[in-house]
């Protein structure tokens, strides 16, 4: 198996603190961290698990996470993080979603994690991440900071 599991889900919220205080209340869940945070938008991570997390974002004006209908009728979740079970997993699972042209090949270098984005047969887009060999402690990137020793290899004219 190449994966430990599922790393995050992306959840959209419209009030981060209310969101925080459910999850800290009802599970003891504790606040991880933040990426982004400025005017436009924040993220959150909310640890529900050894190695597990909500990513938490918050838009400004963006009403998408007061919407609610019946159940199979919510849409997809924004995305999924899949946690590769090591480096070299890592390294197997990108060259096998480039050879089905599921990812352009691009890794992002987080600072604790290494990230790969793909998207699958249906459409919903998914995420490989492995600890960062290289990590140092305290040090966050912004997305897009590309990986030492990866490169972009397919153009999928996605962007």
């Amino acid at each position: 198996m190449l994966l430990n599991g599922v790393q995050h889900v992306a959840v959209l919220t419209a009030d981060t603190a209310r969101l925080v205080e459910f999850y800290e209340g009802v599970f003891e869940a504790t606040v991880g961290g933040q990426g982004v945070h400025n005017d436009e938008m924040s993220l959150t991570f909310i640890d529900i698990g050894p190695f597990n997390e909500l990513n938490v974002f918050e838009f400004k004006g963006n009403d998408t996470a007061t919407k609610q209908a019946p159940m199979f009728e919510r849409g997809r979740l924004d995305h999924m993080g899949l946690r590769a079970a090591s480096l070299e997993a890592f390294d197997t699972i990108r060259e096998r979603l480039i050879e089905r042209k599921s990812t352009d090949g691009f890794v992002t270098d987080f600072g604790p994690a290494l990230s790969l984005f793909f998207v699958d047969p249906d459409g919903l887009e998914g995420e490989v991440l492995v600890e960062n060999p290289n990590a140092q402690p305290g040090v966050f990137h912004p997305p897009g900071t590309p990986a030492d020793g990866y490169e972009r290899v397919l153009d999928l004219g996605r962007e």
